[in-house]
């Protein structure tokens, strides 16, 4: 049978909620805020919960199944997290209001600057930027702040090499900065060599990302940063790939002048469909006067009788604000709950099971599999999506059959550098029998790839909606609220 829509529910007078009665004095609404033409459905409230419950259950989250989307992390999210998020103190506390009453919100975020700051090795953060190419944006101003104020305004360039993560070109771009590309090596490492042609003196820095794309660790990190520092270049560190750092390289120690932190991805809080990002940036001791503004600080030290004072103090040669009020402050609250449950230990054994996933699926499908950098990896590795000896399957299609094995497919086509790439990141959050799971599905379908391609091209074959035309969907979006499984009898 048909499941009949919402709308079609729809009778006159039928109502999902009743409101209490006003115990303020009521004031109509300016005619230019009402709108009576809506066609809004006048349901019952099950038949809501129902219609919403339904779509729900044709999503695919990461509390349903594998999500290895390499670059992305998508970590499971202890529900704690969720729980002390909600928790009336931090969820109904306005951003607005005066600092004396919200010492717990400012001593949390205090505590999370001083962990980041440690973590990374660095002498001062701030919590404002909202997401990853935020941190970035911040993170490219700042260094452009600091060659101005020492009046070096010919430094205009940024060294970004083509493995680095996607947004780094955009970031540098919006600040006013100029792209040079620089290329990987036959290792998958910067090339010193064409990386030595461009430092000169108009270069104000270079975006590094550690691991790179390839989920690999960069084995000339020293010579690249002494290269970068030795023209009078600043060095910022693309942080969304910590997942695979924490507790073993600080990267303040490497000499990353600037970097982001994905609270996102490395702390585990939800992001991309399921929530907000936040990037918070950590900087050296002669970059810490120009973070945004403001950042939590200490501002009475207090005694025995009387706890520290917590406010906001505007560092001397801010860039300024970055974001509305002190960043997003739910997920801030998540990445701290994150820390206090793991602590030191813990932090570190993130990394370590992160990189021993990643390496075990790399040893399992290496043999189906070709991978054009095949060294030790680190939180994640890339695969090409095809072979000589089945010429017409592509990324794509492999992205698509996944689907039908019950998993959400690994990042497509980046980076750049390889054909056909299958990003692939585990993280440490799967079990030794997903992994398996997963292993098993990769090599059936590269199995089928020569032996049955045509169910390839023509996945994914159990998902509610079929093969799209990607493009067209993007620029002619359809939206429907019937699932084509809905329509077919059983």
């Amino acid at each position: 049978m048909t499941e009949p829509l919402i709308y079609e529910l729809s009778s006159p007078g039928r109502k999902g909620v009743s409101l209490p009665a006003v115990d303020v004095p009521e004031t109509a609404l300016p005619e230019s805020l009402v709108r009576v033409d809506l066609p809004l459905p006048e349901v019952a409230e099950n038949d809501v919960v129902r219609h919403f419950v339904r779509l729900s259950q044709l999503n695919y989250g990461v509390d349903t199944g594998f999500y290895p989307l390499g670059s992305c992390t998508m970590k499971y999210n202890p529900k704690v997290n969720e729980d002390m998020a909600r928790l009336p103190g931090f969820a109904l506390t306005h951003p607005l209001q005066d600092p004396d009453t919200a010492q717990g919100n400012l001593a949390m975020m205090y505590a999370l600057q001083e962990w980041l700051m440690e973590i990374g090795g660095f002498a001062g953060v701030s919590l404002q930027p909202a997401a990853g190419a935020h941190g970035e944006l911040t993170g490219i101003l700042i260094i452009r702040a600091y060659h101005h104020d020492r009046g070096e305004t010919e430094r205009i360039k940024i060294l970004i090499p083509d493995s680095a993560h996607g947004t780094n070109p955009a970031s540098t771009t919006m600040s006013g900065m100029e792209v040079i590309e620089i290329p990987s090596d036959a290792r998958g490492n910067i090339d010193l060599n064409e990386l030595k042609k461009h430092c000169d003196e108009r270069i104000a820095g270079l975006m590094l990302t550690n691991p790179n794309t390839l989920g690999l660790f960069e084995e000339h990190v020293q010579e690249v940063v002494d290269l970068v520092h030795g023209c009078g270049g600043l060095i910022y560190g693309d942080g969304a790939n910590m997942n695979a750092l924490l507790g073993v390289v600080k990267p303040g120690d490497l000499g990353i002048d600037v970097l982001h932190y994905n609270l996102h991805k490395t702390f585990s809080t939800p992001h991309g469909g399921g929530g907000p990002g936040s990037g918070p940036v950590g900087v050296v001791e002669k970059l810490v006067d120009f973070l945004p503004n403001p950042v939590v600080g200490i501002v009475d030290e207090g005694d025995e009788a009387k706890p520290p004072l917590y406010g906001l103090v505007t560092p001397e040669k801010s860039i300024g604000r970055v974001k509305a009020f002190h960043g997003h402050f739910g997920i801030i609250v998540r990445s701290y709950t994150y820390m206090r449950m793991l602590g030191k230990s813990g932090l570190r054994a993130v990394s370590d099971y992160a990189v021993l996933n990643a390496n075990y699926l790399l040893a399992k499908l290496r043999d189906a599999y070709k991978v054009p950098f095949d060294r030790i990896c680190m939180h994640e590795f890339v695969a090409e999506g095809h072979w000589e000896d089945a010429p017409d399957i592509h990324a794509l299609d492999i992205a698509k059959r996944l689907m039908d094995y019950g998993f959400h497919p690994p990042t497509n086509y980046f980076p750049l550098i390889v054909p056909e790439a299958l990003m692939i990141e585990p993280t440490e959050t799967e079990s030794k029998e997903s992994l398996d799971a997963f292993i098993e599905a990769m090599l059936a379908i590269a199995k089928e790839a020569r032996e049955d391609p045509d169910i390839l091209k023509s996945a994914p074959h159990k998902t509610p909606v079929g093969r799209l035309d990607e493009v067209q969907a993007a620029r002619q979006l359809v939206l429907c609220c019937r699932p084509l499984y809905l329509d077919q009898a059983p």
